[in-house]
């Protein structure tokens, strides 16, 4: 008998099903390791290209091209805006993170839904990363993160929605220390 294939919120229920049997029946499948190639370029502005990774036991080979993101800063911060600056792209990868991880989530549990928007903004004291006052944080002291959620759901489907976003792996990573090692390259 054929399994019933149903799309929810983009994702095809049975594809759910089956990765997770498979990460189950074996956890090395889940190991994954992201790459990122960055090279400056002039003042602030560096271009980083995202193309291979590891995972599912093998190096995926189906990007056949690059993506490309140029970092810079405003001119305020001594840029010329050649790109968004690397804190906005955090908020951008944390935004995409946390949808795609409610959405998979939502669709899992039989929960569709027709529209997901998300509004961040972070606050950030550039004296600490300047040197000019070493009490202020570097990077973000705060997030807000807000979301509006649209489609037939309750109340209390909606706060499921929000409890899947707290599974982010980048919603992770800006919430705990991940130990990041520096070394120079031959």
């Amino acid at each position: 008998m054929e399994t019933l294939q149903r799309q929810v919120n983009g994702f095809n229920s049975k594809d759910i099903m089956d990765t997770v049997g498979a990460i189950q029946a074996n956890p090395e499948i889940a190991k994954f390791k992201f790459r990122a190639r960055n090279k400056w370029i002039s003042g602030g502005h560096n271009r980083s290209t995202i193309q291979d990774f590891y995972g599912g036991c093998t190096e995926d080979e189906t990007r056949k091209h690059p993506f490309v993101f140029d970092n810079s800063e405003p001119p305020i911060l001594l840029g010329n805006n050649e790109g968004a600056n690397p804190v906005e792209f955090i908020l951008h990868g944390l935004a995409g993170c946390m949808t795609t991880t409610m959405m998979l989530h939502a669709a899992a549990n039989g929960i569709a839904v027709d529209h997901v928007e998300s509004f961040l903004e972070g606050d950030l004291d550039v004296q600490g990363f300047l040197g000019l006052d070493d009490t202020i944080r570097n990077g973000y002291q705060k997030i807000r993160v807000n979301f509006k959620i649209e489609g037939d759901l309750t109340e209390e489907e909606k706060q499921k929605l929000i409890s899947f976003a707290y599974k982010s792996p980048v919603f992770d990573i800006v919430t705990n220390k991940v130990p990041v090692s520096l070394q120079l390259q031959d």
